[in-house]
């Protein structure tokens, strides 16, 4: 049961802090983001500490890995979506959760109308572009886009963005956590 608390896989720590990420299928930007996200935690210390997941508003690539096209890239950046599988976002996830972050505006909007009424749980729900701190050429984005019909170019976008994003997150998080902390949480 706790497995399915976690998504995909159960961490191998406590964890202080959760996020996830989701997209339409789960099988390109928010895996990408999910490992982009991870890859910056470690750097930061943080890795032991934040638990990162994603998911889709569909079930359409339930079980399946990461596209293709998205491995590929990620990879000649270093980051490896290999372990990765597709699922749906779930009634648990809204609780589980700290920040449940959507790659576009639609997603967002599912998210929302699924989302429990309790206004606690609603503030958790945000767009990853949010983050994009603002001294990046890249902030005003309002969305990362949906590389899936495209050419290669969309998949570097999306990379762009998510790398953009994840690193003011990673100053949110940090945030997060030491206010917590001083406020006598882990």
């Amino acid at each position: 049961m706790l497995s399915r608390l976690f998504g995909k896989s159960t961490p191998q720590f406590e964890p202080d802090y959760r996020v996830l990420m989701v997209c339409m299928g789960n099988i390109c930007r928010s895996p990408t983001a999910e490992a982009v996200l991870r890859h910056k935690l470690k750097e930061a210390g943080l890795h032991e500490r934040v638990w990162v997941d994603s998911a889709g508003t569909h079930a359409y690539h339930e079980g399946s890995p990461p596209d293709d096209r998205s491995q590929r890239h990620a990879l000649l950046r270093g980051y490896d979506l290999s372990e990765q599988r597709a699922r749906r976002v779930e009634p648990q996830d809204y609780a589980v959760f700290d920040l449940i972050l959507a790659m576009d505006w639609d997603n967002l909007a599912l998210l929302e109308e699924a989302c429990p009424p309790d206004p606690g749980i609603q503030r958790k729900l945000k767009r990853l572009t949010e983050f994009v701190p603002d001294h990046s050429p890249l902030s005003g984005a309002q969305v990362v886009p949906d590389p899936y019909y495209g050419g290669p170019a969309g998949f570097d976008a999306v990379l762009d963005l998510v790398e953009a994003a994840c690193e003011g997150l990673v100053v949110h998080i940090q945030g997060q956590l030491a206010r917590d902390q001083g406020a006598g949480q882990p």
